[in-house]
């Protein structure tokens, strides 16, 4: 299932022409899923590209590429006139935004239009109602879809939220106004920590969004997520192509989205479509766009409207694999952006859409998974792809962005692909999902994969029984604790096998050069190995079982049980999950600092800016107080006190760029009572 299913073509005649050319202004895993579209529509496709992304996927599959900037975003990617004028010297006559970066600005379509370029998505009043929420809450109200209470009014100061919240009552969600995709939303239970999470809120919108306009609603108990793909052309026609449940998250951040929910009946499947496509009409909606709804599990038929996103989702795919017209099933929504985008009308009406089977997407991203390591659970990561293999065949569909070399850094958003599994049914797309995450290989970046694959094991994901909170509330039975021994086995194994002598070109090998551990007299002496995971504390490990190593596979076995590892440098990995061994040195580590000062010291939990420091040396903390925020890949970090003292350097500032383990700061504890300082 490398390529997406295809729609059936319109009857002559129907609609405009096609484009010739296209300019994909985008990244990654989109760029390349929309590039092949268009290859398949016989379309000339442009991309575009920053430093960091010259040897990129995307860049290699296009027709042509630009280059637009240097890797910052606001100089390559977000810079519309550098799109433009990419543009304008290859000859498109139209722009696919893909999601993320220009894909909701408003600004950014109108600039199209001036340009004399098709932008491909809605209008941009369509964009700019819809991209604010308190504006598209009080459109769609009028329209007669359901909403969820929350403040009213926009450009409300922090007093005014503070205000707001209090009246609807706690707990409530804070929510920027500008953007999706759960940036910058915080669930607040206490008053007290209302002013602190607002500016927190303020500063991830205005890092994402360029603007930090919040609202503040109320916070509904263990929701569902479910949104209703919706496709709309430019001659008054709207379907709607049924529902994604997207619950299972972290963060508001989705991990696993599936079609269709286990949580509607026929009848509110039908009344949350109708309700997504007065959601689109509200608006004038003209292209393939996402109407999302809070449901409560209990009573699904009391949804309520949360917002509109007006451009492909990343979830797409599992609706392509499921939605049937005219009896067939497949539709390619990006084809369809383009034909309604060229003036074609949709040649299909709501009685014609149906669904059958069942389809899972799992989204691969670059990060650090372990809440049993200290403070460096669920972060961004990066590194370089030494080896990658990505799940196909019957039922599986991988979109991606990736190949061997590519440079994952921390300026682009994490998500490096996505793994979509199709069934006949639930439980036969659940299997084939979690069989190809356990196959699914990218060593040299941490990835998330073997934690998805967990997460789709769970009893309750089994059972169809989610809600927005079942991650985070399950989520210490979802990490393994600690680094399994036959990790460290492997790893000894491949740096013994590194020590057996050279074999010389008539064959002939010394056998007292190898590493056996043979004695005059006594037991063989099996040599150890200091090892040491990122994260983890140092270990001394000596092999007690075999081994058979090869140059990207390493075989061991222990108590009688064979494991079997892929290998790459200082890489292993197997079932999604992978690891970093490296050598351990402790002089080498106590002078890189990674070690110094021990637990008195606050480290970078991952590669990226500090954005926020709020002590200075001499202040006294208190444990847990939040002392520096680090900001990666989009999302902020707090570096919090680990215990009470008194701040004894400080050793970045805001705008510092830091690598992981960098010391930050140093708190030397307090006292403790009755004892002298």
């Amino acid at each position: 299932m490398s390529d997406a299913p295809r729609t059936p073509t319109p009857p002559p005649g129907a609609g405009g022409a096609l484009f010739d050319t296209v300019l994909v202004a985008n990244r990654g895993e989109i760029a390349v899923r929309v590039i092949r579209t268009l290859r398949a529509l016989g379309i000339r496709s442009v991309a575009v590209h920053s430093d960091a992304d010259a040897d990129a996927r995307h860049v290699r599959e296009a027709d042509t590429a630009v280059r637009l900037g240097p890797a910052p975003a606001a100089e390559s990617y977000l810079s519309i006139e550098r799109v433009l004028d990419a543009a304008r010297r290859t000859g498109a006559q139209a722009v696919h935004p893909g999601y993320g970066f220009l894909a909701e600005n408003a600004a950014f379509a109108r600039a199209c239009a001036e340009a004399g370029l098709v932008f491909i998505g809605p209008s941009a009043e369509a964009i700019a109602l819809m991209g604010d929420k308190i504006r598209a809450k009080e459109t769609v109200a009028a329209a007669g879809v359901p909403v969820v209470p929350g403040s009213s009014g926009a450009g409300l100061d922090d007093a005014e939220l503070v205000a707001a919240a209090r009246e609807i009552g706690m707990p409530v969600l804070l929510k920027p106004s500008a953007g999706g995709g759960g940036k910058g939303m915080r669930r607040v239970v206490d008053p007290a920590a209302l002013p602190e999470e607002i500016a927190a809120a303020r500063r991830e919108a205005r890092a994402s969004f360029g603007d930090d306009t919040l609202l503040v609603e109320r916070w509904i108990d263990r929701p569902r997520h479910i949104e209703i793909q919706v496709l709309a052309d430019a001659h008054g026609n709207v379907v709607h192509l049924g529902e994604r449940e997207c619950s299972l998250q972290r963060r508001h951040q989705k991990l696993i989205e599936e079609a269709p929910s286990v949580l509607l009946d026929p009848a509110t499947r039908a009344a949350m479509g109708e309700a997504a496509v007065r959601a689109a009409r509200s608006c004038g909606y003209r292209g393939a766009g996402t109407v999302e709804f809070i449901v409560p599990g209990a009573d699904p038929g009391r949804f309520s409207f949360m917002e509109m996103n007006t451009r492909l989702q990343v979830e797409h795919p599992v609706t392509e694999l499921v939605t049937t017209v005219g009896g067939r099933r497949g539709i390619d929504l990006v084809e369809w952006q383009v034909r309604v985008a060229a003036g074609q009308p949709l040649p299909f009406a709501q009685q014609d859409v149906g669904l059958t089977g069942h389809a899972v997407e799992a989204r691969i991203c670059a990060e650090t998974v372990s809440v049993r390591e200290g403070a460096r659970g669920f972060l961004p990561s990066g590194g370089t792809v030494l080896l990658l293999r990505e799940p196909d065949g019957e039922g599986v569909r991988t979109d991606s962005g990736l190949s061997e070399g590519t440079e994952v850094g921390s300026r682009y958003d994490p998500m490096l692909s996505k793994v979509i599994a199709y069934g006949p049914d639930r439980a036969g797309a659940l299997r084939r999902l979690r069989a190809a995450l356990a196959g699914t290989v990218t060593l040299g970046v941490p990835t998330n994969a073997g934690f998805l694959r967990r997460l789709l094991a769970h009893p309750a994901v089994v059972a169809g029984e989610l809600d927005t909170g079942l991650v985070e509330r399950e989520v210490d039975a979802l990490v393994p604790d600690g680094v399994p021994e036959e990790v460290y086995e492997a790893a000894a194994a491949v740096r013994r096998a590194a020590l057996a002598p050279a074999e010389r070109a008539d064959g002939w090998r010394d056998p007292f050069a190898e590493p056996s551990g043979w004695r005059l007299g006594g037991e063989p002496l099996v040599p150890a190995f200091a090892l040491r995971v990122p994260g983890c504390e140092p270990v001394l490990h000596r092999p007690r079982g075999t081994a058979r190593v090869e140059v990207d596979r390493v075989d061991v076995t222990l108590d009688g049980v064979r494991h079997s590892f892929d290998r790459a440098g200082e890489w292993l990995g197997r079932d999604g999950d992978a690891w970093q061994v490296r050598d351990h040195d402790p002089v080498a580590a106590a002078l890189t600092g990674a070690e110094r000062a021990g637990a008195d010291s606050l480290t970078a939990p991952m590669p990226g800016t500090v954005t926020v420091v709020k002590v200075a040396v001499g202040d006294v903390v208190e444990a847990g107080q939040s002392l520096l925020v680090v900001e990666a890949m989009k999302m902020e970090h707090v570096v919090s006190a680990p215990h009470a003292g008194t701040v004894t350097g400080v050793d970045v500032r805001p705008g510092s760029t830091v690598a992981m383990d960098q010391v930050l700061a140093v708190v030397e504890p307090a006292a403790p009572p009755g004892e002298a300082s």
